[in-house]
């Protein structure tokens, strides 16, 4: 497989059946998922969520042309950067908004963290598919962006639900 179809699927995932975008948003959970159980500062917690959401965002923005016309149609769903990428956005933060996620003990962070990630990953993919406006009508904007744009507003709305419904909570 050609290094640029790798970089525009994950690693492979867009071409998992059913519900591409789902396989390929499940990377960034699960980094998400395992810093958080491992204990990482919010520093490198942050960092890791921003590098993925900006590497993932230029694969797209560069590669998007070239994916389309490799798959024949406008935001292929075997192109799953975006949804790596916009994965990310709700995600950032979490320890700011939930203390008890960098608690010291590991017991006391398993059922947060996996709350918090499980309903960051469900709102995200909610608000990949519904496409609230007016994230449905950027898939129009030309090549990658308009691959990836949606799926970055998706995010920021997964983001505000999930960080109000924790600050509610936490």
């Amino acid at each position: 497989m050609m290094l640029r179809t790798l970089l525009v699927t994950a690693g492979g995932l867009g071409f998992m059946r059913p519900a591409s975008g789902t396989w390929g948003s499940m990377p960034t959970a699960g980094l998400a998922w395992i810093m958080l159980l491992t204990g990482a500062t919010d520093l490198l917690y942050n960092a890791a969520l921003i590098a993925v959401c900006l590497i993932t965002s230029i694969i797209c923005i560069a590669l998007g042309p070239w994916a389309e016309i490799r798959f024949t149609k406008k935001d292929p769903s075997e192109v799953v950067a975006d949804e790596t990428a916009g994965q990310a956005i709700p995600l950032l933060f979490l320890t700011h908004t939930c203390p008890t996620l960098t608690s010291a003990d590991f017991t006391q962070r398993l059922i947060p963290a996996t709350l918090a990630v499980g309903a960051g990953f469900v709102l995200f993919r909610i608000m990949d598919i519904i496409k609230p406006p007016p994230a449905n009508g950027l898939q129009r904007l030309p090549g990658g962006w308009g691959v990836l744009i949606d799926d970055l507003l998706a995010g920021l709305y997964a983001g505000i639900v999930l960080h109000l419904g924790l600050w509610l909570i936490c």
